[in-house]
């Protein structure tokens, strides 16, 4: 079993505090306990890219990535500059997952349009791939032009970059096991998984001839004495979730109302059998989400178990 961690607790670090040394601690300390990577969402504070950089070139062993960056309204171009340089800067240890992201959050936010998210994610994805490969191949579409005029090729980023896609929709689904390495489903239990999400993305793997894609399901997850506690952070936090589409239809597939609902809390022996269950519906690797619910002691209970079962 292979698990990392999404570190969404450094939105919450003390300005005293430097947000880069953070991260840092945060991932040497999942490396020690045995994690296999760690993951940043992208906010408008930081840049996730920057901060994986950073951590990575610190950081001797673990893979870092990001856990996603929203591909609305960054250019390809841009995003697989970064991205080449973030490989670089870690020897090869860089993972890019992306996502579409909210219209209704997204598009007030940076004031532009936003694209048929259907066509802009196939339309993005085949101008990305080779741009991240350091080819200078163009492509022209209804939301994406790329025609670059220098050559992208970056000096050791040699390595390929896996792209991994938040997608949990049949047709992001579909375009994911075609064109990315695999996804990276946020808030998707067991059964939404096994029944929907696993079987519809190898398919379209396997009708593309495309290897076995990578299932990176994101849960929350705490190993706590304090378990009405963590359900009841979890329910104010993960609340906005509830009121976008995708993550409602998800909801409906799992036979759940709230999103609170899908949090594994409990002890050790409690934890370990609900993230088994993500394994038996088909997960290949699980990064764990909001393990501080209860504070840093249950967090780094929580990193502990995830590291011991890693280990199994």
């Amino acid at each position: 079993m292979k698990f990392g961690v999404t570190l969404s607790s450094l939105a919450a670090t003390p300005k005293s505090t430097n947000l880069v040394d953070r991260a840092i601690e945060l991932a040497s300390q999942a490396e020690r306990l045995g994690l296999d990577s760690v993951w940043f969402p992208q906010l408008l504070s930081y840049d996730a890219i920057a901060v994986a950089s950073a951590v990575g070139r610190a950081v001797a062993r673990i893979s870092v990535g990001t856990a996603v960056v929203p591909i609305y309204p960054r250019h390809p171009l841009l995003l697989a500059s970064a991205a080449k340089t973030a490989q670089a800067a870690t020897g090869g240890r860089f993972q890019l997952g992306i996502g579409l992201g909210a219209k209704d959050v997204l598009e007030p936010a940076y004031g532009l349009p936003y694209p048929p998210p259907i066509t802009h994610l196939r339309e993005y994805l085949s101008a990305l791939r080779p741009l991240l490969e350091g080819a200078t191949t163009g492509f022209s579409g209804t939301t994406v032009t790329s025609h670059p005029f220098l050559p992208t090729a970056v000096p050791g980023a040699e390595q390929a970059i896996p792209v991994l896609v938040a997608a949990m929709g049949p047709q992001a689904l579909r375009i994911t096991g075609e064109l990315a390495d695999g996804t990276l489903p946020f808030l998707a239990g067991p059964r939404a998984l096994e029944q929907h999400i696993v079987p519809a993305l190898t398919k379209a793997a396997a009708d593309a001839n495309r290897p076995a894609p990578r299932i990176i399901v994101t849960v929350p997850a705490v190993v706590t004495d304090n378990v009405e506690q963590v359900i009841a952070s979890a329910t104010d936090q993960l609340a906005f979730y509830e009121t976008i589409p995708s993550h409602q239809r998800v909801f409906n597939w799992e036979g759940v109302d709230r999103a609170a609902e899908l949090v594994v809390a409990g002890d050790e022996d409690t934890v370990a059998a609900g993230l088994r269950r993500y394994f038996d519906a088909g997960a290949t690797e699980i990064a764990l989400y909001h393990t501080d619910l209860a504070g840093d002691a249950d967090r780094l209970r929580t990193w502990r178990l995830a590291g011991e079962l890693t280990g199994r």
